[in-house]
């Protein structure tokens, strides 16, 4: 079967490789895929995976080429450009799916990286600067990879476990701050973000986060005329499992 060669798309990733150091294999901002095979779609069957919550992780992973990476690695919105080319080079670019009742349709081929103007920054160096415009305090900040995702589901799923209630925003939040007023230590960004972090600088800088991470725009116009964001989840790569031809 060696004759069999698998034709390959080199995907784009928005952030253009500028956040990883030099010598990362993610640093030419490219990364070659191929199309998705019969046992790339079983993954997404694989119960296991399901349960486990990594099973678009194990699907990019058979389907980047020659990963010579850890896909943890990858910056949030640098992942998402590579799951829409999962999905593209699985099914087609045609995506059809739900909100509210409602089928809604777009054309993942159209979706265009954003964000990637990197200006000031320094090349090479996961860091961003915030200042909160009430209370005047300098924060450094950096863009979630999934490393950190995983930190933070664990830790999310550890305060469950416990019943200590804790929150998935706060703790997001203080994974994303690396330092208050220059002060790097854990205790002082815990205490910031519980407890003197204003709704109104709250608010500001997460949209100044968001404006910050390079993504794919993955934005539509629903019927009702209203600009919303199409989810990711196993339904982008399959919307109905249980209709998949069994043999």
């Amino acid at each position: 079967m060696s004759e069999f060669k698998f034709p390959t798309e080199t995907v784009e990733l928005p952030s253009k490789g500028f956040f990883y150091a030099d010598g990362h294999p993610l640093r030419d901002g490219k990364v070659e895929m191929r199309y998705m095979t019969a046992k790339d779609e079983d993954i997404l069957t694989n119960q296991n995976y399901i349960r486990e919550g990594v099973v678009l992780d194990k699907l990019l992973q058979s389907m980047v080429v020659a990963p010579d990476f850890d896909l943890k690695d990858l910056i949030v919105g640098d992942k998402n450009a590579l799951l829409v080319a999962a999905r593209i080079l699985g099914y087609g670019a045609n995506y059809t799916f739900t909100v509210s009742g409602k089928s809604e349709s777009m054309d993942l081929s159209q979706c265009e990286n954003i964000n990637n103007n990197f200006e000031g920054l320094t090349d090479g160096k996961n860091e961003f600067t915030f200042v909160t415009p009430t209370t005047k305090t300098k924060l450094t900040f950096k863009l979630l990879t999934g490393h950190d995702e995983v930190k933070i589901n664990k830790e999310i799923e550890g305060l469950a476990k416990v019943n200590k209630g804790g929150s998935d925003f706060l703790t997001r939040l203080r994974y994303i701050i690396t330092s208050v007023n220059d002060d790097s230590s854990s205790e002082v960004i815990s205490e910031f973000v519980n407890d003197y972090f204003l709704a109104t600088d709250s608010r500001e800088f997460r949209k100044h986060y968001k404006n910050c991470m390079p993504d794919v725009d993955l934005s539509y116009e629903g019927e009702d005329g209203r600009f919303r964001s199409a989810p990711i989840g196993l339904d982008f790569f399959w919307p109905n499992l249980e209709d998949s031809a069994e043999l």
